[in-house]
């Protein structure tokens, strides 16, 4: 059998100890199974720079847990995702169902399968993501939310997201003027993503970056300003999975820099990193083994 490390997040906001045993239960029908919890934050990144000997770390969480894996894992080593959180991006768009447990199956036939896919994680000033970052506008909602607080230790919905994102427009009367410069081009906000989808709503997958896969390089999306009028067009590009007029592309790249007027929040992976004056994007092609259903 296959010997596997289970980490697991307990205060991601769909983990429930009835799921971590019903998961474990599942894995073990694969794989010797060992599982740790994580204490305090970045503490998964340290729990998967100290796994050896094993087959794959497999990551029971949401998308932070799930970026500090990224952060910590050593190179070759094939990670597993199940999706704890409230939207858990990334194994959803590798493909395994939402359902904690459902995807726990899968994962186990993949792992008993062997089936593993190279991909590529992006890097921002030093901190590796999976899926998508932002800067400017984008990261000061995530910081908003994040400062709404923790009901049980865990994050609030999308609904509080999209709430959060209307009443800051509301506040700036849909106006974002440019303050970023991108190779020369100003843009009112930035987004670069890994792979697509750029995130979720709930079920819908807003697709800011229609083009990018995660085997390539970054995509970058920057709306070079927003008007009140022009939301619903970047609204109904984000749903429908294509490029909106007066917005800045970049697919494919290995490297992105951005300067700021002054400084702005940068996030990865829905995680606040702080305010920033310059960010450089740098793409790591075929950097990690994943296991992906058949």
């Amino acid at each position: 059998m296959k010997r596997a490390v289970l980490i697991v997040n307990p205060q991601a906001s769909r983990v429930t100890e009835e799921g971590i045993a019903e998961v474990e239960r599942t894995l073990m029908r694969t794989a010797y199974l060992r599982t740790l919890r994580t204490e305090r934050p970045r503490h998964a990144m340290y729990l998967a720079r100290e796994v050896e000997d094993a087959d794959a770390l497999i990551v029971f969480s949401g998308d932070g847990g799930f970026n500090e894996v990224l952060n910590g894992v050593s190179a070759g080593l094939p990670v597993g995702f199940l999706p704890g959180g409230g939207s858990s991006v990334l194994p959803r768009a590798l493909g395994f169902p939402r359902d904690p447990v459902a995807a726990a199956r899968v994962l186990a036939e993949s792992l008993r399968g062997e089936h593993v896919r190279r991909i590529g994680v992006g890097r921002v000033n030093g901190r590796r993501f999976g899926f998508a970052a932002g800067l400017g506008f984008p990261a000061e909602i995530v910081r908003s939310v994040d400062e709404l607080g923790r009901r049980n230790g865990r994050r609030p919905p999308d609904r509080t997201f999209a709430a959060t994102v209307a009443r800051s427009l509301l506040a700036r009367r849909g106006r974002l003027d440019p303050v970023l410069d991108v190779d020369g081009q100003q843009a009112a906000f930035v987004l670069v993503a890994n792979g697509d989808p750029y995130t979720y709503l709930a079920r819908l997958p807003l697709r800011f970056a229609p083009e990018a896969r995660f085997e390539g390089g970054l995509d970058l999306v920057a709306p070079r300003r927003v008007r009140a009028r022009s939301i619903p067009r970047l609204a109904a590009a984000a749903a429908l999975g294509r490029k909106a007029p007066g917005v800045l592309y970049r697919h494919d790249v290995d490297r992105l820099e951005v300067r700021a007027q002054s400084p702005l929040p940068l996030q990865v992976d829905g995680e606040d990193l702080g305010d920033v004056e310059q960010a450089v994007f740098e793409s790591e092609r075929q950097a990690v083994s994943v296991l992906v259903p058949r």
